[in-house]
């Protein structure tokens, strides 16, 4: 039996992962912060499963910024995958937080390649996969973005997701190690955290709706994004760490969509127009914006079999009527 470590499994990303890994019948550890409340809501219905009364799946105390702890989580549940999804990964708040972001981000990847080349001698018996981020192009040079574009970062989250790009490569080229990236560009879902825009449009949408809020508050609403399933990358994480050779993959739909495409189909799905409801709030405008990013994902279609399956307008669909279910308020539609 296959074992794999998650980092930031309590996450959306981590969340669809573990269940992914569990469907294919790995043991999966995952390791958690500990906190004064529970913040395992993604994946608690994995233990609450009836059918699945003893899922494989164990969650350790840890934190990326421990470099100790991470060496012995690692000797104690002896993965043969690692999955490193956790981060600060609020684009925005890294801008507040910039020492912390870089902490968990950047060096926590560089802690992690450590505690992995520590217990396995540098060999490629434990196989890691670093979430990197779209988000490295920033000021984008080109158009699609693939692999080979250079990177602009314009935060510093985006500047620590290159610092752990760039170790990924380095530790790779150093001692052998199976160590790969996914530039993972824009993927949603209703797991999504509440901050996030599109995220932030579906709930407020449900809560106007049931009668919470009068309007909904947003920033640069011309942004262009490459938005996905959440669901259908983490797929691509895994295809990723089951290639004999480990490299570099752009995860992207190659479609790109502004915030006010996003407005004008959430709002259509319960027949409302977004324009009566929607204010512009300087207060969350980046100190540098990234206008548009779009990816080229042929890479992983041709060496990974990869394409996403969900379009733009099921995905924003999914969001919604989630939303809506968790305010009750589903009916309306």
């Amino acid at each position: 039996m296959k074992k794999a470590l998650i980092t930031g499994i309590t996450g959306q990303d981590g969340s669809y992962l573990a269940e992914l890994l569990l469907s294919k019948g790995y043991e999966v550890h995952g390791i958690i912060r500990r906190s004064s409340s529970f913040n395992t809501e993604r994946i608690a219905h994995i233990f609450e499963d009836i059918h699945n009364p003893a899922p494989k799946l164990n969650l350790h105390y840890g934190d990326l910024t421990d470099a100790s702890r991470l060496e012995k989580i690692i000797e104690l549940t002896e993965p043969q995958e690692v999955y490193n999804l956790g981060a600060q990964s609020h684009v925005k708040i890294s801008f507040d937080e910039p020492v912390y972001t870089a902490e968990t981000v950047g060096m926590g990847a560089l802690k992690m390649l450590e505690a992995i080349r520590n217990v396995s001698g540098g060999s490629q018996n434990i196989k890691i996969y670093q979430a990197s981020s779209s988000e490295i192009f920033g000021k984008v040079k080109e158009v699609p973005q693939n692999e080979e574009t250079p990177f602009y970062p314009r935060s510093p989250y985006a500047c620590a997701k290159v610092h752990a790009f760039h170790q990924m490569v380095n530790y790779r080229e150093a001692y052998g190690m199976h160590a790969s990236n996914g530039i993972l560009f824009n993927h949603e879902s209703p797991r999504r955290g509440e901050t996030f825009v599109t995220r932030k449009i579906t709930r407020g949408l449900a809560r106007i709706i049931a009668g919470f809020d009068k309007k909904l508050y947003l920033g640069n609403l011309d942004a262009k994004r490459d938005w996905g399933y959440a669901k259908d990358f983490v797929e691509a994480m895994w295809l990723i760490l089951q290639q004999e050779t480990p490299d570099d993959y752009v995860i992207a739909t190659g479609q790109t969509w502004s915030v006010k495409d996003f407005l004008d189909k959430a709002f259509a799905v319960v027949n409302m127009d977004w324009k009566d409801y929607v204010e512009f709030d300087e207060r969350y405008l980046r100190p540098t914006e990234v206008d548009l990013l779009i990816g080229d994902a042929t890479k992983a279609k041709e060496k990974l079999g990869w394409v996403a399956k969900t379009s733009f307008d099921d995905l924003v669909k999914i969001m919604v009527e989630s939303d809506l279910k968790k305010y009750n308020v589903l009916d309306k539609i």
